[in-house]
C-alpha cells in the first residue's frame, strides 16, 4: 500500500503499480466470476474483467429482454458465458451482486442455496448487508463478503477503462471465511480497471454513498440547477441565458477546472468579480443547505432511506412511475434548453482507443 496525505490526513491507498494486473490474474486464476445483473454495474465490470483476461460469466433473468439482449449484443453467448441467475451463480466461485438493492433482497433466496464454502460474495453497495434487518440478506458464515466500490456509474467505469484512465474506487472485507477474502477483493478490484483503491467498510461506504448521491451528486445538484434558473427566468433571462449560466459553464468549463486542481485553483483561474463573488456567497449557501445535510445523513443511518428504496422500488408499478418521473425533468423546459444548447457543441474529433491506451487500464505490461 501507499500512504497518501490526503489534507493532513495519511490513508493507505493501494495503487496499479502495487498491485499489478498479473498478480491479480495470478490470484484469480482458478476463479469464476459470475456477474449477476446485466443493467448498470454490470456490464462495464464484467466487460472490463474480459477485456482484462478473467473468466467472467454473466447471470440475468430472461424476463427482463432488454438487459438479456443487450448482453447478447456485447457478445456473452447463452449457455456459454451466459445463464439465468440460478446457475450463473452454481458455476461462479465469485459471486458478484449487481443488480439493484432492491433485486438483492429478491434474488437472495436463490443466490443463498447456490453458494458453496469457500465462494465469494463480491457486492458494489454496502446497502444489502449494512440494511440486513431491512432485506434479510445474511450471508452463511463459510464465505467471503467483499466489496469493490466503484466511484461512478457503469458508464464511466467502461468508458474510464477504454481511455485508459481508470476510475478510482473504495473497497472493504465484511466477511474472510477463506483467509484469501482481502486479495481475491483487490484483484478484482484492479481487474474491473480501478485506477486506484481505498479502504472503507460497508457501513462507511453505504452512509456516504447515499448521502452523496441524494446530495451534492445528483439530488442537491438538481435541485439547486432548478432553483437558480427558475430565478433567472422569472426576472426575464431567456431559456438559453438561464440555461448556459446555471449549467453549461458549469460543465463545459468551471467543473474542469476543478477537476484539474481543485476549487482554490478554478476560484484564482476565474474574472475578478466571479472570484470576489464566489468567495462572498460559499459561506452563505453552506449555512442555508447545512440542516438538509445532517437531515439526509441521519435518515440515512437510521435506514429510512432504505426503507423507503426498498417500498417504493419493489412496487409492481415503479417502472411506469420512474418513467412518468425521468420525463418530467427531462420534458421540463430547462433540460430542453439543455437538450437545445448540447446540438449546438462543437463537434470533437472522436479519440481513437488503441490496445496501448487500453493497456493503461491493466492489459498491456502487465
Amino acid at each position: 500500500m501507499a500512504t497518501i496525505d490526503f489534507g493532513g490526513v495519511k490513508e493507505n491507498v493501494v495503487m496499479r503499480k502495487e498491485f499489478p494486473m498479473s498478480k491479480a490474474r495470478r490470484i484469480l486464476k482458478k476463479e469464476t466470476i459470475a456477474v449477476i445483473g446485466y443493467g448498470v454495474q454490470g456490464p462495464a465490470q464484467a466487460l472490463n474483467m474480459k477485456d482484462n483476461g478473467f473468466n467472467v460469466i454473466i447471470g440475468q433473468s430472461k424476463a427482463y429482454k432488454k438487459d438479456w439482449n443487450r448482453a447478447v449484443k456485447d457478445g456473452w453467448v447463452p449457455g456459454k458465458t451466459l445463464f439465468d441467475i440460478e446457475e450463473a451463480a452454481e458455476r461462479g466461485t465469485i459471486i458478484k451482486m449487481l443488480v439493484t438493492d432492491a433485486a438483492q433482497r429478491v434474488i437472495w433466496p436463490k443466490i443463498k442455496k447456490c453458494l458453496n464454502a469457500g465462494d465469494a460474495l463480491y457486492f458494489s453497495h454496502g446497502f444489502s448487508i449494512v440494511y440486513k434487518d431491512q432485506t434479510k440478506v445474511i450471508p452463511p458464515p463459510d464465505v467471503d463478503v467483499i466489496m469493490v466500490a466503484p466511484k461512478g456509474s457503469g458508464t464511466s467505469v467502461r468508458r474510464n477503462f477504454l481511455n485508459g484512465a481508470g476510475i478510482n474506487s473504495s473497497y472493504a472485507v465484511f466477511q474472510d471465511a477463506t483467509g484469501r477474502a482481502e486479495e481475491r477483493c483487490l484483484a478484482v478490484g484492479i481487474g474491473i480497471g480501478s485506477g486506484y483503491l481505498f479502504p472503507t467498510t460497508f457501513e462507511d461506504e453505504v452512509h456516504s454513498d447515499l448521502t452523496g448521491e441524494r446530495g451534492i451528486l445528483m439530488g442537491a445538484l438538481a435541485g439547486v440547477m432548478e432553483a437558480q434558473y427558475d430565478v433567472l427566468r422569472k426576472n426575464g433571462h431567456s431559456p438559453s441565458e438561464a440555461f448556459n449560466e446555471t449549467v453549461e459553464e458549469l460543465t463545459q468549463s468551471l467543473i474542469r477546472l476543478v477537476d484539474e486542481n481543485g476549487m482554490d485553483w478554478m476560484f484564482a483561474n476565474c474574472s475578478a468579480t466571479a472570484q470576489r463573488g464566489a468567495l462572498d456567497w460559499r459561506p452563505k449557501f453552506k449555512k442555508a443547505t447545512l440542516p438538509v445535510f445532517k437531515e439526509l445523513y441521519k435518515r440515512v443511518k437510521d435506514g429510512t432511506e432504505t426503507k423507503r428504496v426498498i417500498n417504493m422500488c419493489g412496487r409492481k408499478d415503479y417502472k411506469e412511475r420512474l418513467d412518468k418521473e425521468l420525463s418530467g425533468i427531462g420534458n421540463s423546459e430547462m433540460w430542453l434548453a439543455g437538450k437545445a444548447a448540447r446540438s449546438l457543441r462543437p463537434k470533437a474529433k472522436a479519440k481513437v482507443v488503441t490496445r496501448a491506451t487500453k493497456g493503461v487500464s491493466g492489459r498491456g505490461k502487465n
